[in-house]
């Protein structure tokens, strides 16, 4: 099944992708962006959460051992895809514990478990690589393989993927939603043109 358009239609819904061209919104990595995701208004959605758990589950890999999600936006998604699965679940620490284990992973992970990780948004990439570093360094795990809803699909993200080994799979992504949202024609154009080239966008704009 496609979930793709009934996905993006619910994420527009729910107010999770933002556009403003004044003021630009600033990433973590310090790219000035005009548009913004913020999917965690989907997880009250009851609807919505389980189109997108129905999406993930049709598309991880039966052999698939474990379910991870990325602290703390993949959490939730990764607890009910786990659940729906019934594989076990961990989670993955941004940073490591300043106390006790100092450990980043959650949960019980063995050496040579196969494991996807669950992201809710993909941006530039950084934090899932992070996340993968650790469950192949401190777990063990073989890692061949990211999920999350959506993507931004920037070509140096795909980059970062391909050198990690890791193929990614998304329910959505930034071009369904432009088509889907009612933007004009002229304001779609110039949003695909980010994509493109996030970094000179703003300077190519005079934004």
């Amino acid at each position: 099944m496609d979930y793709s358009k009934k996905v993006a239609g619910y994420l527009l819904k729910a107010g999770a992708f933002k556009v403003s061209l004044d003021p630009l919104f600033t990433w973590t990595s310090g790219i000035k962006s005009p548009v913004y995701c913020d999917l965690r208004a989907l997880i009250s959605d009851v609807a919505a959460r389980d189109e997108i758990v129905a999406a993930f589950v049709e598309m991880i890999p039966l052999d698939v051992e474990v379910i991870a999600g990325t602290a703390t936006a993949g959490i939730p998604w990764a607890a009910w895809i786990a659940e729906k699965m019934k594989k076990p679940m961990i989670y993955i620490r941004s940073e490591a514990k300043e106390h006790g284990t100092k450990k980043r992973i959650e949960g019980m992970l063995l050496p040579g478990q196969k494991v996807a990780l669950i992201e809710d948004h993909i941006s530039t990439g950084k934090s899932s690589i992070s996340a993968i570093a650790a469950l192949r360094d401190e777990g063990g795990a073989i890692v061949d393989s990211v999920f999350a809803i959506n993507t931004y699909e920037l070509s140096s993200a795909a980059e970062v993927y391909k050198a990690a080994g890791v193929k990614v799979s998304t329910i959505t992504n930034y071009s369904v939603i432009l088509q889907e949202s009612g933007l004009d024609s002229a304001k779609v154009e110039l949003l695909m043109d980010f994509r493109n080239d996030p970094a000179a966008w703003a300077g190519k704009h005079g934004l």
